[in-house]
Formats: C-alpha cells, structure tokens, sequence
C-alpha cells in the first residue's frame, strides 16, 4: 500500500508539475525525441520534456560560475541570465548573460557542448569565455539577452541588447566566438530616451529580449516591451516587425521601423497574467512556437513557463493560435 501510495504521489506531484513549471527567459532546442529548456536561474537552470508539457528538472549547465564572471560582474553567484542554444556544424551553442540588475555592467558568454543528455559520455559543457561586453560610461547598450541567427548566406550575427539606447545586432567570426573584423553593429530595435538621462542610466526606453525567427522569405524580429520582474507591477508584452534581411531594418504591420519606435503587438496580460514576454520562437515538427513566461496572478506572481503555437495571417503576421493566457 504504501508503494502505490508513493507512486500515487509521485504521479500527482509530476503531473502539477508539468503545469506549473517556473521560469524566467526560456529558450528550447530539440534532441532526438526530447526537447530541452533553458532559462534564467542559478548556473542556467534546465528541463527536459518527450512533448512540450511534462517538464522534467535537468543538472544546471554551470556548478560554479565562470571563471571571469566576477570580473563584470562583482559578487555574481552563478545567477545567469537569458540563455539562447542554437545547434550548428555538431555542435550545441548556449550564449549566456551575465550582468547586474538595472546596470550595463555586462557580458555574454558562450559555453559549447556536443550533446545535452547528461547521461551521454560525452556531455560536457566547455566556457569559451566573453564574446561581448558593455561598460557603464562607455556604451549605451546592454550585453545581455543574446540571439544567435544565421542570414542567407550562413553569416553569423548575435541580436541582443536591453534599455539605454536599443537593441543590437553584430556579426560573429565563423566560430561564433568573437566580434567579426572588421566590426559590423546594427541597432534593430530603438524606442525613445529621454535624452537628459546619464548614460549609466537604463533610461526609460524599455525594451529588450530580441528574438529572430526566419520564415519563408521573412525575418521576423520579436522583443520584449515594458518592465520585466516586478510581480504584479509586471507590464511585459511582446511585439514584432519584419524585414527581409537579417540585419534589418525591421517594420512592424503598420509600416513603422522597429528602430524608430515601431512594434505589433501580440502578447500582452491580462487580469489573471500580468506582463507577459522575453520570448523565444521555433518550428517543431512543422508547426511554429512561440515560447515566453508570464506572471501568475493566482499564485503570488510567480513567473510561469507558456508555450502556445502560431498561426498566420494573409499578410503573413504571427499571432497566437490560441489564447494561453485565459
């Protein structure tokens, strides 16, 4: 009896689980059969699912933080932010953020590995170190939330960025380890900022989290508008435009560039979820995803794992198949 009262248990508790996973930032990849998430937490936290819904707790990719974190960061403690994991030439690619709340103060990382089944042999995650990195008084852009995306003819570029004056695009050597030389920077996404602010200041142009997505003979370039991680004072949503070239420019429905204040929106809360961003977006098994978390309303404002499929409209526009957000 007492065994099938475990099981029982277990089962119970799994099944809650599988609904009722917290994350900041996720990101996911598919191996095999098995999807992996990656999301902000301690070391970078990760989970693993047969279906996108049962989620199962994963060993974080870092156990102690990288060896130049500090540096950036002082008193970082492993708390690593906003990965992204793209799979090329054999090959698994996770950038990583490290930085301090409000500051740019920060850096990306990458670390590489050849699989993410923690009971392969061969798992091992390798640190490659700092790819890029902002400094307060230096830059008006922030090094974190990194994107890695390949144009047409297989070119390497990293979107990233949040607050101060916008997001982001540079071009990456072929290993994906370093700037390109010579240096090749785009800005993606801009809104306005009050220019009387100190440039060690995030401002109050809020945006951040860019993500590219290639469908068809179109980018679509989502990010994230409005404030992340203020519990029920969360006013995250998501926008998108569009360009027909990796590097940009991005318009949105209406006509206007993203980096001239543009966006179309498609997620927003609600009453039951506040803000709602930092997504990321994929094709699984011919149908197209778009990932992000949102803030319980029901339960503390805990920031809580959606997951919902995308349709397309005649114009070719995403928006969500179904509202995940009830």
């Amino acid at each position: 009896m007492k065994t099938l009262f475990t099981f029982f248990s277990l089962l119970v508790f799994n099944s809650l689980f599988a609904q009722d996973i917290r994350v900041h930032d996720p990101v996911a990849i598919k191996q095999g059969d098995t999807y992996y998430l990656f999301c902000t937490g301690r070391g970078i936290s990760v989970f693993s699912s047969p279906d996108l819904k049962n989620w199962e707790k994963e060993p974080q990719v870092f156990t102690e933080e990288p060896v130049w974190a500090d540096d950036v960061a002082a008193d970082f403690n492993n708390h690593i932010w906003a990965p992204d994991i793209t799979f090329h030439n054999g090959k698994y690619y996770l950038y990583y953020s490290v930085s301090a709340f409000a500051k740019n103060t920060s850096a990306i990382g990458l670390t590489t590995n050849t699989t993410l089944d923690a009971d392969d042999p061969n798992y091992k995650w390798e640190d490659q170190g700092i790819v890029i990195q902002s400094v307060p008084n230096r830059d008006l852009w922030n090094a974190i939330d990194p994107n890695l995306i390949f144009d047409e003819n297989d070119t390497p570029y990293l979107a990233f960025g949040s607050f101060w004056e916008g997001l982001k695009m540079v071009k990456l050597s072929e290993d994906l380890k370093a700037i390109a030389q010579p240096q090749e920077w785009h800005t993606i996404a801009r809104r306005e900022r009050s220019f009387d602010l100190a440039d060690a200041n995030p401002g109050d142009a809020a945006l951040e989290a860019p993500f590219i997505f290639k469908k068809g003979d179109w980018y679509y370039g989502f990010l994230s508008w409005d404030l992340c991680c203020r519990g029920e004072n969360s006013t995250y949503k998501v926008v998108v435009g569009r360009s027909k070239s990796a590097s940009g420019p991005y318009i949105d429905k209406d006509g206007v560039a993203l980096n001239n204040g543009g966006g179309t929106l498609i997620i927003e809360g609600n009453e039951n979820w506040y803000g709602a961003g930092h997504n990321s977006t994929y094709t699984f098994d011919g149908k197209d995803y778009i990932i992000f978390h949102a803030y319980d309303a029901n339960d503390n404002s805990a920031p809580k794992l959606k997951i919902a499929e995308l349709q397309w409209d005649a114009e070719g526009w995403p928006t969500l198949k179904d509202n995940v957000l009830d």
